[in-house]
């Protein structure tokens, strides 16, 4: 598939039902007409399955079999919610429910709750961890901020697997899980926890479904009532239900089997929250008559991106990978995919970094380019390393789109120049629909060239330029469109979660990633103990981070790199070893006895440039007590943040003076020179040379060049000029 036209983001709403199936190849149709009994569609990564299952159920209600109303279709994000009702409504099935589990519940447990119980619903917690901690404290165990995270999540599992607390060290013991604590600890938390909500008269959102789930257990009569307003069910990414959400389905169904479900075995990859495959893989068990459909034509992705894929699969171990589906490329040859090796973290993100500018300069949209980490801390070098290089980014995770302020006041003064029409001054030089919307948030902070740098301007001018983008596809899909309509197309998308792409390269973890794809993909970090990440014991918890990487490989249309750092520091020791996930694909590599792989062609090209010029030194310690450092922010200190710290106060605000002064004059943020924790450390280590100033995490030839004269010249207590920024003077 290629990058939306016109046509695609706007398309016209198909005239009939036979028209609904125009388009689809024979294993999406055959989907798309199995409408009765049970359906099971075992779906590749970029075959199409979103459009498969919502063509069927737009079939299914265009031909008169489905009433659209009595069509329930749930998923596991609100994204994902979103974009199947979009896709509902252009193709004429518009009052179909489509919602993920728990909002799905959420709705027949206010509904219902009156009835069954009386009264008001609780109140739904919003966040559980401070409530977590209460009860921890309650049962003194003092938790540090890492340890409340696991604990919470492991209240979490124990609730969607229905483990109550006093079965939990039994259950931990049977299924080997690794607990984050005593489970007996964990135990008496979770119990106190569940005592704080019985007190307070709140739930969480677990419970929303157990409360559900118990409503309708309970109650024959409400369990009637939802099964004759919901006849027909859709399931998508059927691997990652749960036990929890299993045993709802079963009850929305009732002795029914008007079900379609659509899953991968080979995506399974968040069993830590309690998500089994299991009931995908014994669908036909239990349903021996269901149809089923496998799409395994690749659209998404090139011959080689996918080569690249099924090589992985071809090694994996385990039920799941009895189930692999074998990817066929539809796609025109592309690109090998690129293998990387560097001498350390920062080298690696800047020769990244690089990469990445390049591709943008070579055309690929910096919306189209992804960074994918095994873990969240990874992003911090990234963000400095290409805030560094002046490319734009945007960290995965933040809030909706149609959420942020900046949008929500667009949309404000958008439905307000529509009311006034012509006469709002504003619009009086403006012709056509894209020159009206610019002129209206050109007082919000549009400008037709973006501002430098990243950060908070760089994000809000972003949202806007989508905006504007959007309206200028709007206006070639429906040449002499108006203002008004606009505004009533935004309130849709609004509705149904569907906004428009912001331009900036993601940076996300692999477990974000899921669902969505990008024309270039960066994965990184690819060393052992990252990938599989250090905690991955059983042989099962060795697959699931192989499906995962598996998952970030079928991210890529295009444009595919894997790389990986042979220390975290600069002049560390060299003791990594690339993921033995890569064997018999990195070149030069073997496969593992009994497996094939997929070696590309080329070789590993190793990481030039900036690293080369750094000083050597020793592995990464705290400098106060000697402990092996692994946190980056602690990276840059290099001192454990709980260390007291030497730092010279006076230079650290002479520095930020500096910084302010420069970052003024090349027209960017302040942390695009510095961030505030190199600022510390540079005043910690008191640099009397540019081999001490480079060894800085941070810091970097880039810097060196450019900002390393001015930051020696403070710390030997010169006065530094304005303009005094270093050899290097451009942006």
């Amino acid at each position: 598939m290629t990058a939306a036209t016109h046509s695609s983001l706007f398309p016209q709403v198909p005239e009939s039902a036979d028209a609904v199936l125009d388009g689809l190849d024979p294993e999406q149709r055959e989907v798309a007409t199995a409408l009765h009994g049970p359906v099971c569609v075992l779906a590749g990564a970029g075959t199409g399955k979103t459009r498969a299952i919502t063509h069927r159920i737009a079939y299914g209600v265009r031909a008169g079999i489905l009433q659209p109303t009595s069509v329930l279709a749930v998923t596991f994000t609100n994204r994902a919610a979103g974009e199947m009702r979009g896709r509902l409504r252009q193709l004429g099935a518009g009052g179909v429910q489509a919602r993920t589990f728990h909002s799905a519940a959420l709705r027949q447990l206010q509904y219902f709750w009156p009835k069954a119980v009386g009264g008001d619903l609780p109140r739904l917690l919003e966040r559980k961890v401070q409530l977590v901690a209460e009860a921890a404290a309650r049962c003194r165990i003092r938790l540090d901020r890492n340890e409340l995270r696991d604990v919470t999540s492991e209240i979490e599992w124990s609730k969607v697997t229905q483990t109550v607390p006093a079965d939990y060290p039994a259950v931990v013991a049977k299924t080997q899980r690794d607990a984050p604590r005593d489970p007996a600890e964990i135990s008496q938390i979770y119990a106190m926890y569940e005592q704080l909500k019985r007190d307070r008269s709140v739930i969480d959102f677990e419970d929303v479904l157990l409360l559900t789930v118990a409503i309708l257990q309970d109650r024959h009569d409400i369990a009637d009532h939802v099964r004759r307003q919901y006849q027909h069910f859709v399931v998508d990414e059927y691997q990652d239900v749960s036990p929890l959400q299993q045993r709802l389905l079963d009850l929305w169904l009732g002795d029914r089997d008007t079900l379609c479900v659509v899953g991968d075995a080979s995506q399974t990859i968040y069993s830590f929250t309690g998500a089994t495959p299991d009931h995908l893989l014994n669908f036909r068990t239990r349903h021996p008559r269901a149809t089923v459909v496998k799409l395994v034509r690749d659209y998404r992705s090139t011959p080689q991106v996918v080569h690249l894929a099924n090589g992985l699969l071809g090694q994996a171990r385990g039920r799941a990978a009895e189930h692999r589906l074998e990817l066929v490329s539809q796609r025109e040859p592309g690109p090998e995919p690129a293998y990387t090796e560097y001498a350390d973290e920062p080298a690696e993100a800047e020769g990244t970094a690089r990469r990445i500018r390049d591709l943008i300069a070579a055309g690929v949209p910096a919306g189209e380019i992804a960074v994918l980490y095994r873990v969240n801390s990874q992003s911090e070098v990234y963000e400095q390393a290409l805030a560094d290089a002046g490319v734009p980014y945007q960290l995965r995770g933040a809030e909706r789109f149609f959420e942020r302020a900046e949008v929500r006041e667009a949309g404000v003064a958008l439905r307000g120049a529509a009311r006034a029409g012509g006469n709002d001054s504003l619009l009086d030089d403006a012709e056509g629909l894209p020159a009206e919307v610019r002129a209206v948030l050109s007082t919000k902070g549009w400008t037709s060239e973006p501002p430098a740098g990243s950060g908070a301007v760089r994000d809000r001018w972003e949202s806007l330029a989508a905006l504007v983008r959007l309206a200028e596809d709007f206006e070639q899909a429906k040449p002499g469109a108006t203002l008004s309509d606009l505004v009533a197309e935004l309130d849709e998308r609004a509705a149904a979660q569907h906004a428009p792409t912001v331009q900036g390269v993601t940076l996300a973890s692999l477990h974000s990633a899921k669902g969505l794809e990008w024309d270039a993909v960066f994965l990184v970090g690819l060393t052992e103990g990252m990938m599989p990440i250090t905690y991955a014991k059983t042989d099962e918890q060795i697959e699931e981070e192989r499906r995962l990487l598996y998952v970030g490989v079928t991210r890529a249309r295009l444009h595919l790199s894997l790389s990986w750092s042979l220390s975290r520091s600069p002049g560390g020791r060299a003791g990594r070893r690339p993921s033995r996930f890569l064997n018999g694909m990195r070149p030069g590599s073997a496969a593992a006895p009994g497996t094939r792989g997929a070696a590309g062609g080329g070789g590993i090209e190793r990481g030039a440039g900036p690293v080369a010029r750094r000083s050597r030194r020793g592995p990464a310690r705290c400098r106060v007590c000697g402990k092996t450092l692994t946190d980056a922010g602690e990276m840059k200190l290099m001192r454990c943040d709980d260390c007291p710290s030497d730092m010279d106060e006076a230079l650290y605000e002479r520095l930020r003076d500096w910084r302010a002064v420069r970052a003024k004059e090349i027209g960017q943020p302040a942390y695009c020179v510095f961030t505030d924790k190199t600022l510390m450390a540079i005043a910690e280590t008191v640099p009397g040379s540019a081999g001490e100033l480079a060894v800085i995490s941070g810091v970097g030839a880039r810097k060196l060049d450019r900002f390393g004269t001015a930051v020696l010249a403070i710390c030997a207590g010169e006065t530094v000029g304005e303009g005094h920024g270093g050899v290097v003077d451009e942006v």
